[in-house]
């Protein structure tokens, strides 16, 4: 198949970074309008790690090649597209491989997560059916919460729940739940202040 038979998608969101302005909200409607068949070629002046997890609760596996000091490129491509998760599994195996997104060795280092503030409850000695993570994001500038948030889904089994405590009720957030199918409950704080407890689906 010749590189004519691929629709890429392009966005290069380093203007909007350049002018401090938040390109999240571009980049899932752009995903939001991909076909399966489409490949996604994001440009930005980072690794977007935290984009890599949730577009992986997608369906999206990538690749990530640093171009400059200041600029990488990371390709998506769906689970659906066969022709071109082959192509991007050819690129990755050409790729230096620290470039690549690694996952968690287990399930308990993943719950145990990276994002900072995250505990693990454990009650007594018993063994835990599923962790509970407790995310504090107030303070935080959007869409910080909600990567932060969705990263550490990303890496829990299904059944465990993760506690956030939020400036606000995070409506994106809360749209991207649904989509996602993860059960909710929301409570609002006397302070303005919003606590959500989510479980992994």
């Amino acid at each position: 198949m010749s590189p004519t038979d691929v629709n890429i998608v392009e966005l290069d969101v380093r203007p909007h970074l350049s002018k401090k302005l938040e390109p999240f909200q571009l980049i899932m409607d752009t995903v939001k309008g991909l076909h399966p068949e489409d490949v996604f070629v994001l440009h930005a002046p980072f690794k977007p790690t935290p984009l890599l997890g949730i577009l992986k609760l997608k369906g999206y596996s990538n690749s990530s090649e640093r171009m400059s000091s200041d600029h990488w490129v990371t390709t998506f491509i769906h689970k659906k597209n066969k022709k071109g998760a082959k192509a991007l599994s050819a690129q990755q195996l050409e790729n230096d491989e620290s470039t690549l997104d690694v996952s968690p060795v287990t399930d308990e280092e993943a719950c145990q997560g990276r994002p900072e503030g995250v505990t693990v409850a454990v009650e007594g000695d018993e063994q835990p059916k599923a962790a509970t993570i407790m995310l504090d994001n107030r303070g935080l500038e959007p869409p910080q919460p909600m990567m932060r948030t969705l990263a550490a889904l990303e890496r829990c089994k299904p059944g465990d729940v993760v506690l956030i405590h939020n400036d606000r009720v995070p409506v994106f957030l809360i749209e991207e739940l649904n989509n996602l199918g993860c059960p909710y409950t929301v409570e609002d704080q006397a302070d303005g202040t919003a606590k959500v407890r989510i479980e992994k689906g």
